[in-house]
């Protein structure tokens, strides 16, 4: 009797657990209850133009020491009205450590770029420089250089550092060459004293002064003045006589014998004169077959 009535009972177990779920219905749960919402799609934005990355790059060439989120503000307050074109942190870093070589690149082409041509007497460069002789004394010397020509205007021994004998040089060197638009000094205090301002005034010189720390936009005078001590430190001085000696033979030396590169091998004192060496032995390099055949 009992082969036959477990089944039995099981089975009439699970005909009323049926007829239970028919009369009351589980609760769902919210999980399956929820109606899957509609898949959003991921909009990408489009890729930027070529000209942006290159543009990124050459902020950062120009600015190796800032940040991304600088070079984003720069980027963003040139472009953002003339384009409507905007990065972001994001995008200048990622470009800038995938093109790491062609901002060195960069770099470099901006420091071996040739400078674009100006007309002479539009800015001077002036500063000052000192050697000492062999008795320990120390030697001033005025130097101003022509940024178009680079032609040194002016290499002259001063008996001292004050800012009247510094603008009868200058006056000197305007009434022998012409009134210049802009001369660029750094801050020493000569430079920025009430005697020195206003005698550039009433010369009709505009002044120029570097930032603070930045000698390297007074470039030309700078590079003219290591030259200077380089030669200077040929033969040693023996005097205030030696040193004016010296002075003129290298000026002379640098404006007519010493060819320049940025100015295709020419001298400043040929470009100073409007003289092209090269076009005219071309010329005459021409002229002498049709001379011969004639």
């Amino acid at each position: 009797m009992r082969h036959w009535l477990i089944p039995m009972l099981y089975r009439c177990l699970q005909g009323l657990r049926w007829l239970l779920r028919q009369l009351y219905p589980p609760a769902r749960s919210h999980w399956r209850a929820r109606v899957p919402s509609q898949v959003k799609r991921q909009v990408f934005s489009l890729p930027k133009p070529t000209w942006v990355r290159n543009e990124v790059i050459r902020l950062k060439a120009l600015m190796p020491h800032a940040g991304c989120r600088t070079v984003a503000h720069y980027f963003n307050r040139r472009w953002a009205s003339r384009r409507q074109v905007t990065v972001g942190k994001s995008y200048v870093a990622t470009t800038l450590q995938k093109h790491q070589y062609l901002v060195l690149e960069a770099r470099r082409t901006l420091k071996h770029r040739v400078p674009r041509p100006m007309p002479r007497n539009r800015v001077w460069g002036c500063d000052l420089l000192a050697k000492t002789d062999q008795q320990g004394t120390t030697h001033l010397g005025l130097v101003i250089v022509d940024h178009a020509t680079r032609a040194c205007l002016r290499l002259q021994h001063v008996s001292d550092k004050c800012s009247w004998t510094l603008l009868q040089e200058l006056s000197q060197a305007v009434k022998q060459y012409g009134n210049p638009q802009y001369l660029r000094t750094d801050n020493e205090a000569v430079f920025t004293s009430w005697w020195f301002t206003w005698g550039l005034r009433l010369l009709g010189i505009r002044h120029q002064r570097t930032d603070p720390g930045c000698p390297w936009q007074n470039g030309r005078v700078e590079r003219f003045i290591g030259t200077v001590k380089r030669a200077l430190a040929i033969e040693p001085l023996a005097d205030n006589k030696d040193f004016d000696a010296q002075l003129t033979s290298i000026r002379l030396w640098y404006n007519h014998d010493r060819p320049h590169d940025h100015l295709q091998g020419r001298t400043p004192a040929e470009v100073w004169a409007g003289i092209d060496v090269f076009k005219a032995r071309s010329s005459q390099a021409t002229r002498t077959p049709q001379n011969k055949m004639g």
